[in-house]
């Protein structure tokens, strides 16, 4: 008798699935129609755009689409059972055990009042899989060891916030896994994450893989899908638009927002155009060059539209950094020693000028940030903003207070830093607060900020809960703008933003500067945002500048080994575009793939 190889095991098989609400988006699907299955050792993702059903979707396969959620499907098996009219008990009893589920923000999921190892124990006690707390703790740390975290003994008694990015990101995964399921589920787990750490990150999902247990990763990162995922599901208005093996749908997309999604993903060549208008297209011109070579002659071309050119940069120094450190006194365990945030960073920003900051977590960029803004003091050294000290002794907030409006803020979350009480209206009249303007003055002049970030009046009276991610960075970036400011301090403006309306932040940024030639200091860990926005790059490892120069240069030809190790640690789309092409001008004689 001959043996075969038996087919993986399916772990989720779903077909039809509906999901809506009642009262809720005018009482039809928020979710329609979407299959989905996964088998063992398999990755499937689910991209899309905020909003598009991805998460709803996902956190239906463990009961937790919410209280009031209609759930219907012609098919909805998880585990090999029928899991239409589970109970609570029945979902309770898959949760950890059958599924684990990996969040997107660790400090936030995890319980601040508990240890880690508490947290990662919990689902073995729930679920009685150990029978003392010796064999919990060895189970713990075991797993803890399994996921790359050192030391466990020693992190197993810390608490989140004690531990970095990564080493959180790790902890919850390991807490997801702790009782063996077969599938994890990780909802944006690399967002907002550095490249190193979302490296390791994914390198724990991929250990997974090889030891048979199934992955649905939900990311609107197509880069990090590129890198692990086996098949791919586009989500689009709550509708699967696009779906195939990973290679089929980021190589040929079929479906036009697919594309739409590709062609806005920053690179090399994207550099001085518009993200937001790119677009896949053929040619007869590449169809003639790629001659007998199907794959070449099918292979799209992306066509970005130019931005305004811009002004040249002004030899005039708007900031000034010289010399400065920062030095904080460690708590806990090691408690009396120091830690060195920065050290001897020197930097200027001129008039007009992009400045980029990249970086790990810890590596000092925020730091450096807050004292650019004059919210932290340094220990040495000194900042100098439109030829006056800025910081250091004798420098108070007073004295700061003439030149404050013309330094200016970003934030990576706005949601956070606005008053959740305040309408955009009032957002802005505080922003404007210095130009001391009439009523009607300051009507009209809030009126041309929103039309100046693509918004209208009638989000004047709208509060910041009732907006989306990408209004509310927009209003962000009309009340940075408003007091016509020297320079703006962006920190991790688009991290947590889709990518179309990451595209489109971006564009308004790159076009509102070139316009108004204000200079940005623009922070991030995406290494392609940074290249497509930046002139010049500062690279950060342990509070040092290790690294410095014109982005083309740095990012083409790194010279310093961590230069070198972001780049290798950043995923990218490159298998995606064979051919990255861009015309920026003249007839495009084409035929639209749709």
């Amino acid at each position: 008798m001959t043996g075969t190889v038996q087919d993986p095991k399916t772990l989720v098989d779903i077909r039809g699935l509906t999901i809506r609400f009642p009262g809720a988006n005018g009482g039809e699907p928020l979710v329609r129609g979407v299959d989905l299955s996964i088998h063992a050792g398999e990755c499937v993702a689910l991209v899309g755009e905020s909003g598009s059903g991805k998460s709803l979707t996902a956190r239906s396969l463990l009961g937790l689409a919410g209280p009031h959620a209609v759930i219907d499907a012609s098919q909805f098996d998880i585990d090999g059972r029928q899991a239409l009219n589970f109970n609570e008990h029945d979902w309770r009893s898959l949760r950890g055990t059958f599924a684990g589920l990996v969040m997107q923000d660790a400090l936030v999921s995890l319980d601040p009042l508990r240890t880690v190892g508490a947290e990662i124990g919990e689902v073995l006690v729930h679920h009685r899989l150990v029978r003392s707390r010796r064999e919990r703790r060895g189970r713990v740390h075991a797993v803890m060891q399994d996921v790359g975290i050192a030391e466990p003994e020693h992190r197993g008694t810390q608490y989140a916030h004690e531990l970095s990015g990564g080493l959180r990101q790790r902890a919850l995964i390991a807490s997801a896994i702790a009782a063996g399921p077969a599938l994890v589920i990780a909802d944006e787990p690399t967002t907002a994450l550095d490249v190193t750490v979302q490296a390791q990150v994914l390198a724990v999902l991929a250990a997974r893989l090889e030891q048979g247990v199934g992955v649905l990763l939900i990311s609107h990162d197509l880069a990090v899908v590129a890198g692990i995922a086996d098949r791919v599901l586009v989500m689009h208005n709550g509708e699967v638009v696009d779906s195939g093996t990973a290679e089929s749908v980021l190589n040929n997309p079929s479906h036009p927002y697919t594309r739409q999604l590709l062609a806005a993903q920053p690179s090399a060549q994207s550099r001085g155009h518009r993200l937001s208008s790119a677009r896949f297209v053929t040619t007869v011109a590449a169809h003639i060059q790629a001659d007998d070579d199907n794959t070449a002659a099918n292979a799209p071309l992306i066509v970005r539209e130019p931005l305004p050119p811009r002004r040249a940069r002004s030899q005039k120094v708007v900031l000034r950094v010289d010399g400065i450190g920062k030095h904080y006194s460690r708590r806990g365990a090691h408690r009396g020693e120091t830690f060195t945030a920065l050290q001897d960073i020197s930097f200027t920003v001129h008039e007009g000028e992009v400045l980029g900051i990249v970086g790990e977590s810890g590596s000092g960029k925020s730091t450096c940030a807050n004292i650019v803004l004059g919210l932290v003091e340094p220990d040495a050294g000194n900042v100098e903003f439109l030829d006056t000290r800025w910081n250091g002794k004798g420098v108070s907030e007073r004295s700061r207070r003439d030149l404050r409006p013309r330094l200016q803020y970003i934030p990576q979350d706005p949601l956070s830093s606005f008053d959740p009480r305040h309408s955009v209206r009032q957002l802005l009249e505080e922003a404007l607060w210095s130009k001391r303007l009439s009523r009607s003055e300051l009507l009209e002049k809030s009126v041309g900020l929103l039309e100046q970030v693509g918004l209208d009046a009638a989000f004047l009276d709208r509060r910041p809960t009732s907006l989306s991610g990408g209004q509310r960075q927009r209003i962000a970036i009309a009340r940075a703008l408003a007091p016509e400011p020297a320079l703006i301090v962006c920190d991790e403006p688009v991290s947590a933003l889709d990518v179309y309306v990451q595209a489109q932040v971006l564009d308004l940024l790159a076009e509102l500067q070139g316009r108004l030639h204000t200079s940005l200091l623009f922070i991030s860990h995406d290494l392609d945002v940074v290249r497509h926005l930046s002139d010049r790059v500062l690279v950060f490892k342990d509070g040092r500048i290790v690294e410095e120069g014109e982005a083309e240069r740095v990012f083409a030809s790194p010279e310093h080994p961590y230069t070198k190790l972001l780049m290798l640690s950043t995923p990218a789309l490159r298998r995606s575009y064979p051919d990255d092409k861009v015309r920026t001008e003249g007839p495009v004689t084409e035929r639209e793939l749709s």
